[in-house]
């Protein structure tokens, strides 16, 4: 086959390609190990010895063009390839966004209670969900007899296992007073499992802030300030708060802190039973046999504690009247947060 003849036979080859995969076949046919110019490579030790030089250049000027013309038709299919799907594009066709997720307003809850905390100087601690039956009950001055071991001395891992699903964040005051000494101001928010059955105002698993101070004469009015400060600075400056007699094991004196209605402003409503008041949590001076578990001296130290579920917080702020709300994962309900 003589140098002409191939010209010519490339360009009616390259016309008729489409497809890349077509210009390929091309390729090896013309410049591949055993294509159309390496026979013609081949054939010059065959020619007279002063012919050689001159056709030997004009195989490689010919392998160029054939080089160029292939590489231009490539680029050419690329175009047109980009081309077509730009002409398939609907511009006005509404694109597939991916939505941003938000905090979940119980986690919301927990990070405003900590930041109001940590204003005033208290750490945040976190602490297992598997706790020892002594660290949630009995250095926490609930023995095994005590009757307010009844109501949540369950969910045990194992038939006669010291290790349970603790019942209160309250465990971390036995293992923070054990590791560290006085003084003390920590803030410990997690999740806690009781064996409530389930309504509009009860879950067998919910989210409690436990929160104490221990120091050398700390007293009932340090404690009434500190909360003070943290219900205005979560419902407002203007709710009032009372202080009613109550019993905890671990706190003595111990008592349930109620706010003014947020919604009625002490009035009386549907909401506050029309009763004006909205309990919030359970406060009390920290009991002298707590202290001589964790080997701190109650003639020395005193201390105050306080627990508040942080569910009943989020629903008296945002109104809202039925726990479940906060798991059933409804979108609609949780992006109103």
């Amino acid at each position: 086959m003589d140098i002409n003849l191939i010209q010519t036979q490339i360009n009616s080859d390259l016309a008729a390609v489409t497809t890349i995969v077509a210009l390929e076949e091309v390729r090896v046919k013309y410049l591949g190990r055993k294509g159309l110019l390496a026979d013609l490579t081949g054939s010059i030790p065959t020619l007279p010895v002063e012919q050689r030089g001159s056709f030997g250049k004009e195989v490689n000027a010919l392998k160029n063009m054939v080089s160029n013309l292939i590489s231009e038709k490539e680029l050419t299919l690329k175009n047109n390839a980009a081309l077509g799907k730009k002409e398939n594009l609907d511009v006005g066709m509404p694109g597939i966004a991916q939505e941003l997720g938000s905090i979940h307003p119980i986690t919301q809850i927990i990070d405003e209670i900590c930041a109001i905390f940590n204003r005033i100087g208290f750490s945040v601690v976190a602490g297992p969900e598997i706790e020892t039956e002594y660290n949630n009950f009995t250095g926490l001055n609930i023995p095994l007899e005590h009757p307010s071991r009844d109501a949540f001395d369950t969910f045990y891992l194992k038939k006669y296992s010291k290790l349970l699903l603790r019942s209160h964040t309250s465990p971390v005051q036995v293992r923070a007073m054990k590791k560290h000494k006085p003084p003390l101001a920590i803030i410990v928010p997690g999740r806690v499992y009781r064996p409530d059955a389930v309504d509009a105002s009860h879950l067998f698993m919910f989210h409690q802030i436990e929160g104490f101070m221990v120091d050398e004469n700390i007293q009932f009015s340090d404690l009434k300030g500190v909360l003070e400060f943290f219900a205005k600075s979560v419902f407002g400056t203007e709710i009032k708060m009372r202080f009613r007699p109550h019993f905890f094991p671990f706190t003595e004196p111990s008592a349930e802190v109620d706010i003014s209605c947020i919604i009625c402003k002490g009035k009386g409503c549907s909401v506050c039973g029309r009763k004006g008041w909205l309990e919030i949590l359970g406060a009390g001076m920290i009991h002298p046999n707590v202290f001589k578990h964790v080997g701190y001296d109650p003639k020395k130290y005193t201390g105050f504690a306080f627990g508040m579920g942080v569910e009943r917080i989020a629903m008296l702020k945002y109104g809202i009247n039925d726990i479940r709300l906060f798991f059933e994962n409804d979108l609609r309900f949780l992006k109103q947060f």
